[in-house]
């Protein structure tokens, strides 16, 4: 009984928090770019919660919970190494991941947590899900339920896994109350890259017919999910698109030269391309969907144009592995490290480093517009 009237009481504020949210946002419109206020910084909450959707540039720790010796994880030194504790936390980075800092921008302390941390206990689950939001992203995943199949969490099971936290969170405070909450956060999404890896591995030299195959399978069950999402009541996307697949130092590797296969990078630009017209597709037909989509693909062709503009020495190689282009191995305890990490754009020999992610959420909140389309994710936060 005391625990209904607390959730009562969290529903009844739940509402007020919107609404003062709501009024911070239109009044923060005219302060200066940016979430920090003043030298103690403090930050202006943009959104009420934030619920994250995607693969393993975004996952804080879903994969530690999954059983099975083939499951991608970041549970072990070096990962971690300059987050606070320099303790492993199952992100795939040396700290922070970009799902982190656009949790930043928008004024939260760091991404929500990973659902499968939290769903063992519904008290936590649904009081976090409602403070905060929740992480369903998985290393590994796909948008095709095939892709690296029983190793992660599939899209369609992260849009399960929130389906059964809505319930739980409606059981507690209200479908009002969670349907007005969900309206006014941001859904951030970021998959696609496992699938085009998994068909490029497959298909070395995939015929024009293959590729729209891809590309129609990947878009309708993209859509699906957006569809299926903005019938749970959300509103906000904010969606990354798939970046320079064929320069990761994994696959630079596999050149006699270390040179990026633009086979892929094209592979992924077409997947971009389709995105791109489906969320506009969407938003045409889905009364109050807004979303911003973000040009990681476009970002990355320009910091590699310039990479000492960002402040980086090194585009090709990872800053943990070993071998050549330190991409033989996985980062591991016993891994060669370089000396700046800040300097690095990847930090293993796929994903990036935690600099990398600090850019690239600046870029996607407020920075140049041709990274963001139509409106960039700062925008986005503050429609109402």
């Amino acid at each position: 009984m005391v625990y209904d009237l607390a959730m009562k009481v969290l529903a009844a504020g739940l509402l007020l928090m919107i609404s003062i949210q709501a009024h911070l946002i239109v009044s923060a419109t005219a302060a200066a770019a940016g979430d920090v206020a003043g030298p103690s910084k403090i930050r202006i909450r943009q959104v009420p919660a934030m619920y994250v959707f995607g693969d393993s540039t975004l996952d804080v720790g879903n994969n530690n919970y999954l059983p099975g010796a083939d499951v991608p994880r970041a549970n072990m030194p070096l990962y971690g190494i300059d987050y606070l504790g320099s303790k492993p936390t199952g992100r795939f980075s040396n700290g922070y991941n970009v799902a982190d800092f656009i949790a930043k921008k928008l004024g939260l302390k760091e991404s929500p947590p990973a659902y499968l941390s939290l769903a063992p206990r519904t008290t936590p689950l649904v009081v976090t899900a409602l403070a905060e939001g929740v992480s369903y992203a998985s290393a590994g995943a796909g948008i095709l339920d095939s892709t690296n199949a029983g190793n992660n969490i599939p899209l369609s099971k992260q849009l399960r896994y929130f389906e059964s936290t809505k319930a739980e969170m409606q059981a507690k405070v209200g479908s009002a109350a969670v349907r007005f909450l969900l309206s006014r956060s941001f859904v951030l999404l970021g998959i696609g890259s496992n699938d085009l890896f998994v068909f490029a591995a497959a298909a070395p030299t995939p015929t024009p017919a293959d590729v729209v195959a891809l590309y129609s399978g990947l878009i309708s069950n993209y859509s699906a999910a957006i569809t299926d999402l903005y019938g749970m009541g959300a509103r906000k996307f904010g969606i990354i698109n798939a970046g320079l697949l064929g320069c990761v130092p994994a696959v630079r590797a596999l050149s006699t030269t270390g040179a990026c296969d633009d086979g892929l990078n094209q592979l992924a630009a077409g997947f971009d391309g389709a995105l791109q017209s489906l969320m506009a597709s969407l938003a045409a037909r889905l009364p109050g969907l807004v979303y911003s989509l973000a040009d990681s693909h476009g970002l990355t062709q320009a910091t590699f144009a310039d990479p000492q503009a960002s402040g980086y020495t090194t585009i090709d190689s990872a800053c943990c592995g070993s071998g050549r282009l330190g991409a033989d191995s996985d980062c591991l305890p016993n891994s060669t490290l370089c000396g700046n990490h800040d300097q690095f754009v990847f930090w293993d020999r796929v994903h990036p480093s935690q600099r990398a992610g600090e850019l690239s959420a600046a870029a996607f909140y407020d920075g140049a517009p041709e990274f963001t389309a139509p409106i960039n994710f700062k925008q986005l936060a503050r429609k109402i």
